[in-house]
């Protein structure tokens, strides 16, 4: 779920008045969904039914995308589609802690509530006193979610069909998976039961939303308003229905933002492990609990760390995380979600070290230890931290157990 956007052909389509210029009014404005989304078949036909609402004339682009690699879709590509091929975005994810806010997107209210589930099949059954397989697409907040499982081996997949599919067939006791993509599933396999359950981490609360682009303002409102009287009459259920969350998997809901590397499961243990299986099985990775109750010195950092580390963050981090840090599929990394001005749940080195086994999502541990102490430094001085003359170096990184609150200058 990576998320591209270009150019803006919605420029030019509207007056200032909000009003279609006469042109697109039989044109009709161009909605496109995300390449393989599960949800694609609910997207279009929430669409339809609000921009009718709406009085505005529409016509579905499917392949508006002109591909996506297996980790998503990244801003540039975004940015190319509403360039070229759309005026509208339907079925864009937003959540707590990826919602695109640091995008030049104007979104809608959701039209649907959903997010990350356990699934399991009645046959399903951890090994005795093995590690369980649990499956989970790649590069996705899917994987986010499954490290923090305590004992088990993941299997990556590299769609949530696929993720679906590894517990149909008995290849993994359990998936960690986007909820609509087990909808899709069991329309296309009307025999197969799941159990759902609920996943307790703040990557798994989403909702989807049409993304407007920067001239695609004036139609937000009219949108929202259909959007909201649909709500009020019922329409907006009735079609929604059939991909709403079970009952069970809405309970427990996380409270607040939190992070993986604060809420694994150690359960007072210093650290956990999970190994990788089927078709990304090369990694194996510690995830370190940390405590934020011991500060220190803050370790230090210079101003060449952190233009190359700024480098290194655009090529490698920014795709999910944001140009600017604000979050897309994946955490924001700065501001107060990520280091809050006091009372830090975060610390530096447990950060440090959830980055160095767990990212870049598509090459995880695979960067230079330098590489990821200066994409650390630049992300210190991004929340405020000043530059020194100190060199930041990997032990250093490891070894901080400096609570991650904002600094006070840069």
């Amino acid at each position: 779920m990576k998320t591209r956007l270009n150019l803006f052909a919605l420029a030019g389509m509207l007056l200032a008045t909000g009003t279609l210029t006469p042109g697109l009014a039989n044109a009709g404005v161009r909605v496109c969904t995300f390449p393989g989304s599960p949800s694609a078949a609910l997207d279009e036909a929430v669409a339809r039914e609000a921009f009718h609402t709406a009085g505005i004339a529409l016509s579905l682009a499917p392949g508006g995308f002109d591909g996506s690699d297996d980790d998503g879709v990244s801003l540039k590509e975004l940015n190319k589609a509403l360039a070229r091929k759309c005026d509208v975005i339907a079925g864009f994810p937003r959540s707590t802690v990826a919602d695109g806010s640091g995008s030049k997107l104007t979104f809608s209210r959701g039209y649907l509530h959903s997010g990350y589930v356990s699934v399991t099949t009645r046959e399903s059954s951890a090994q005795d006193g093995g590690a369980e397989v649990v499956a989970a697409t790649y590069a996705s907040p899917a994987q986010l979610i499954a490290v923090q499982q305590p004992n088990v081996r993941l299997d990556l997949e590299n769609t949530a069909a696929l993720t679906v599919d590894a517990v149909a067939s008995g290849h993994a006791q359990r998936a960690i998976v986007w909820y609509p993509a087990v909808v899709a599933y069991t329309i296309t396999h009307p025999n197969l039961h799941f159990q759902i359950a609920s996943t307790v981490s703040p990557y798994a609360d989403w909702h989807l939303v049409f993304a407007f682009g920067k001239s695609g303002a004036a139609l937000q409102p009219r949108i929202d308003a259909a959007l909201e009287k649909m709500a009020a009459d019922g329409r907006l259920a009735a079609l929604t229905r059939n991909w709403t969350l079970p009952e069970a998997a809405q309970a427990a809901r996380p409270s607040a933002v939190t992070f993986a590397y604060r809420d694994g499961p150690g359960h007072g243990d210093a650290a956990w492990r999970m190994t990788l299986t089927g078709s990304r099985a090369s990694l194996q990775g510690h995830f370190i609990k940390v405590d934020a109750s011991a500060p220190s010195d803050a370790p230090g950092f210079d101003r060449a760390q952190v233009a190359h580390g700024k480098t290194l963050y655009a090529s490698a981090c920014a795709k999910c995380h944001g140009p600017g840090l604000q979050g897309l599929n994946a955490p924001a990394l700065r501001g107060p979600a990520f280091a809050p001005a006091a009372n830090a749940k975060l610390t530096i080195g447990g950060v440090y070290g959830y980055m160095t086994n767990n990212m870049p999502a598509d090459r995880p541990g695979k960067l230079k230890p330098q590489d990821y102490a200066d994409i650390m430094a630049f992300l210190l001085y991004s929340n405020g931290y000043s530059a020194g003359a100190t060199k930041l170096t990997d032990d250093n990184a490891k070894a901080s157990k400096t609570p991650l609150n904002a600094g006070t200058s840069q």
